[in-house]
């Protein structure tokens, strides 16, 4: 029988990410950043490096950590190396922002801080590429959906890179770089390359394994699947020649970046179709949360994706641009994470605690960890709050779009609560708990690389689960 293992760390990974997200929507409640703030101002870029590193990144990493591994049906290779990537991602996003905030004028903090964030930063996700490149090499060919994971690395190596670039120039040690016009012309390529291929790409073939396995629908057709990646290759191929593009003394014109956009939403609208066949084809008919809470997601995605083109190529209004723009990033790629959050949180809790006690007595089902209708609730004032910020965003209205905020977080802070009270085992009847001394802990599996039966085979023998 195929086997999996837990990874250690992966819950604090999910805390952390989850304490920025709400971080995030503090701060723009507290009117910094879009649109109190210009888009490439520093308080703005506080903002943004919050979401996409401080929630997107460090859930998306915690995910891969558990989830590779059953991709490859291999163990994570150097789990060790966890913790420390953990903490060196830490450390070096709180010295950026901290960097930010003396060019915002906020504190006089040096500006030599931002130099070793990128440092920092840097060397967090090396560790975290080496275990998973590491892991997804050690099976043999390499199969089509790691293919979108290693794709998405390599976007997140050059997307680092090239933050540490552009941290070099903002804190006046770029005189290296000469006449190189790196900013501002390569900064939507930087951050087409960091939520498109690292963040976007790995959600693609992530929630393709994801959605077959919750779903129990049948694996979509290679070459369907094959196109997504194509397209997506091709987008992200583009917008890295963009950012390269100033090192060559290359002008590309204004509107070179239509291209790579028009292929990533090409790719977002196969991936949708076939997204679309698997919830048409699924053997269980009875959506559970995460699957519900997906929806508005794909949605979203369905939106936004196509629009960014467009306003683009038409030229159109800033706050147009940053109402797209958010609704990918709060809509899309966070929607899908939290909802994701409900059930790989609730799955490896239930491992960690009663698949040992398989044929041994009664054991509840994954589902029964998690409150449905009132987690429902939260995901309703989650995205009630994107929608609203959207319309708001697209209007101009800065103060809208404060208030808009505000059943978004407060959306958050109930799934975060769910989240804690699926550790605690709160939804269990008593009867069916472990002792005390035998509860998950709240940041981290109790046994790291605890041989688990694979997911699929496990579900397959066991349809309580």
């Amino acid at each position: 029988m195929p086997m999996a293992s837990l990874s250690r760390w992966t819950m604090s990974y999910f805390a952390a990410a989850l304490g920025f997200l709400l971080a995030a929507e503090l701060l723009v409640i507290a009117g910094i950043g879009y649109p109190g703030a210009g888009l490439l101002e520093p308080a703005t870029l506080v903002v943004v490096h919050v979401v996409a590193i401080g929630w997107l990144s460090l859930a998306m990493a915690g995910a891969l950590l558990q989830f590779v591994p059953v991709l490859v049906a291999r163990p994570l290779a150097f789990p060790g190396l966890a913790l420390p990537a953990l903490l060196s991602l830490l450390s070096g996003l709180l010295l950026l922002c901290a960097g930010f905030a003396s060019l915002a004028g906020w504190t006089d903090w040096p500006v030599a801080l931002m130099p070793l964030a990128a440092l920092a930063l840097l060397g967090g996700f090396l560790l975290l590429g080496l275990m998973l490149v590491a892991t997804l090499l050690s099976a043999r060919p390499v199969t089509l959906f790691a293919r979108f994971v290693l794709i998405g690395l390599g976007c997140l190596l050059v997307t680092v890179i090239s933050g540490a670039t552009f941290a070099a120039i903002l804190s006046g040690r770029g005189d290296w770089l000469g006449e190189i016009a790196l900013l501002p012309a390569g900064l939507p390529f930087h951050a087409l390359l960091g939520f498109g291929g690292w963040l976007g790409l790995i959600a693609f073939g992530v929630s393709y394994r994801l959605l077959v396995m919750f779903l129990m629908a049948p694996e979509p057709p290679a070459r369907q699947v094959r196109l997504v990646l194509i397209f997506g290759g091709l987008g992200l191929g583009l917008a890295l020649a963009g950012l390269l593009a100033p090192l060559a003394d290359v002008g590309l014109g204004a509107g070179f970046a239509v291209a790579p956009l028009g292929a990533l939403a090409l790719a977002s609208a196969f991936y949708g179709r076939d997204i679309l066949v698997l919830y048409r084809a699924r053997r269980r008919k009875a959506l559970e949360i995460n699957m519900l809470a997906s929806i508005p997601a794909f949605a979203a995605l369905g939106i936004g994706l196509p629009l960014l083109p467009v306003v683009t190529a038409a030229d159109a209004p800033e706050s147009w641009l940053a109402a797209s723009v958010f609704l990918l990033v709060f809509g899309w790629l966070g929607g899908l994470t939290l909802a994701q959050l409900m059930k790989i949180v609730s799955f490896m809790t239930w491992l960690e605690t009663y698949a040992s006690r398989l044929g041994r007595g009664p054991a509840p089902r994954v589902g029964d960890l998690v409150a449905m209708p009132r987690s429902g609730l939260w995901f309703m004032l989650y995205y009630a709050g994107v929608a609203l910020g959207t319309v708001a965003l697209a209007a101009g209205l800065a103060t809208a779009f404060r208030y808009a905020m505000l059943p978004a977080l407060i959306g958050t802070a109930g799934i975060a609560c769910e989240l804690m009270r699926v550790r605690r085992l709160s939804e269990i009847k008593a009867e069916q708990r472990p002792p005390f001394h035998e509860f998950p802990r709240l940041l981290l599996a109790r046994a790291e690389e605890r041989r688990q039966p694979h997911a699929d085979d496990r579900t397959a023998a066991n349809p309580r689960a």
